[in-house]
């Protein structure tokens, strides 16, 4: 049998190769911390998840960050062989939430020392573990150095003990000297691990119960856990409102005020459930002031990847930022890999891409679309009354500058009449689409006033341009007959001469009419 060496450059890929955002880290330590809980609550040590904490420290001024849980801890037997043995988890992938036994080695990229520290319940021990990642570092970017990947961890690792009262329980990693600034921003890490953390819902966000409901009607629960950032509790950053710019110059330009549930099924067996918000779809959501922007995919109730993870499956790119929502990955089959960027490929993961395309497609593609018609047609319909009404204001007070002007207006006042009513006749369609599809009733509910369509029919029918109308040359009572006329013909010349600078012209106006009221 050949002599297998690991090179030490693996530790590398390990570490600060395996992600493109610093921030992994954090999500890295939640998830085995989160697993600790879990099997906590199955020993008794804890009575419930609730009873499960989780703590982070950020202290930017000291450079340190600090991951606490009062789970299991790790007994003295299996401390050293549990931390130090690599890619060796004994975790069951199938149910475990981290199940590769190389996340605890996330934080060496980002610090000068990594610590370890941990007491188990029965005994009066706490045991450390303290990696060197400076020197780590060092050696793995020394070409001179020629050592295998064990060697090099056991030649930057030391142990330690201290004392601990019997009955502590928890495991808590600490980052000492953090060299990446983005981990030290608390603003930051919170916004981040709003998305990502297995977290509750906030009591603010009104449709968390309905999401609950529907999990229960399928015999389906969420993974929730208590998690503190400097003494904070953290909550997923969902709400009701869509934002236009960052705070406190943001301004509202959309609201949730629905949400719509998704099962996607084998046969009888579900793979994933998922829910996704209503609006009036103004607009694609913006990143800036919007975090929870996108639907986002999730296992264990822990993000997979990122906002654009899901953006392959719509049939526009565009088409994944019109939501907010969750699609949450139930079977066992739907692995997570290694990055946790998405599913390891699979017959269960290629049928959850399928369903979900075919679902993008069909029913959320031609929704914010459909939304975007019904709004061009009742703003075509409002535009035809508003230019009416307006004709007729300007008949009524004679403030018409000319004949031509006048007759602009009724021209225009007949385009628009024929455009709305070709949107009339859209609006109807949509509404009878609408009649059968739930969502879609929502949104033609929420953007149409019943009064839109009943009184554009009243008001075609009564539209009259005919009426004798007065001209504001004709409010100038220093004028002969002649001499308004004149005045008239002045103002027609305005309006043809100056027809892109209205301010201009009406200006012009206003200071003839001064000169002969």
């Amino acid at each position: 049998m050949p002599n297998i060496r690991i090179g030490k450059t693996v530790i590398e890929t390990l570490t600060s190769g395996m992600y493109e955002d610093a921030r992994v880290v954090y999500r890295e330590y939640i998830q085995n911390a989160v697993d600790q809980i879990d099997k906590a609550v199955e020993l008794g040590i804890i009575p419930n998840r609730n009873e499960g904490i989780i703590h982070i420290s950020i202290d930017k001024n000291n450079k340190q960050i600090i991951i606490e849980d009062n789970a299991t801890g790790i007994n003295s037997e299996n401390f050293s062989s549990s931390l130090t043995n690599i890619a060796l988890s004994a975790k069951d992938r199938t149910k475990d939430k981290g199940f590769r036994g190389i996340g605890r080695l996330g934080g060496l990229g980002y610090c000068r020392k990594l610590i370890f520290e941990s007491s188990f319940k029965g005994e009066n021990v706490k045991n450390l573990m303290l990696w060197d990642a400076e020197k780590l570092q060092n050696k793995l970017i020394d070409s001179n150095i020629d050592m295998d990947a064990a060697t090099v961890v056991n030649s930057v690792i030391n142990f330690a003990k201290d004392n601990a009262d019997e009955n502590d329980h928890y495991f808590k990693v600490i980052m000492c000297d953090v060299k990446n600034d983005s981990l030290l921003d608390k603003n930051n890490i919170e916004e981040y691990l709003s998305m990502v953390a297995p977290v509750p819902f906030n009591s603010h966000f009104i449709f968390k119960n309905l999401i609950h409901e529907g999990l229960i009607a399928n015999h389906l629960a969420l993974d929730e856990y208590r998690i503190y950032i400097n003494t904070e509790q953290l909550f997923k950053a969902y709400s009701t409102y869509l934002y236009d710019g960052a705070p406190p110059n943001n301004k509202k330009f959309d609201e949730i005020y629905d949400i719509e549930t998704l099962t996607i099924k084998d046969k009888d067996e579900i793979i994933a459930w998922g829910w996704y918000g209503i609006s009036k779809f103004e607009k694609q959501i913006p990143a800036v002031g919007n975090c929870a922007r996108g639907l986002r995919l999730r296992k264990g109730n822990i993000q997979i990847g990122s906002e654009n993870t899901l953006v392959k499956l719509h049939k526009e790119q565009r088409g994944n930022f019109y939501f907010i929502g969750e699609i949450h990955g139930f079977h066992s089959d739907l692995i997570p890999n290694s990055r946790r960027d998405y599913f390891n490929e699979n017959k269960i993961s290629n049928l959850l891409d399928k369903k979900l395309k075919d679902f993008f497609y069909t029913k959320l593609h031609s929704l914010y679309h459909d939304a975007n018609k019904i709004k061009n047609a009742v703003k075509r319909i409002q535009n035809y009354k508003n230019i009416k009404n307006e004709y007729e204001k300007k008949q009524n007070l004679g403030t018409f500058s000319s004949k031509n002007q006048e007759s602009q207006f009724i021209e225009d006042i007949e385009k628009a009449r024929i455009e709305a009513i070709k949107k009339e006749k859209d609006l109807k369609r949509l509404e009878e689409k609408a009649s059968s599809n739930p969502a879609l009733n929502r949104v033609f509910n929420k953007i149409v006033d019943p009064k839109t369509i009943t009184n554009f029919d009243e008001v075609v029918k009564t539209n009259n341009t005919n009426l004798k109308t007065k001209y504001r040359s004709q409010k100038l009572s220093k004028l002969s007959k002649k001499e308004e006329k004149i005045i008239r013909k002045v103002f027609e010349i305005i309006d043809l001469m100056l027809p892109d600078i209205k301010d201009r012209g009406e200006e012009l106006k206003c200071k003839i009419e001064e000169e002969f009221k």
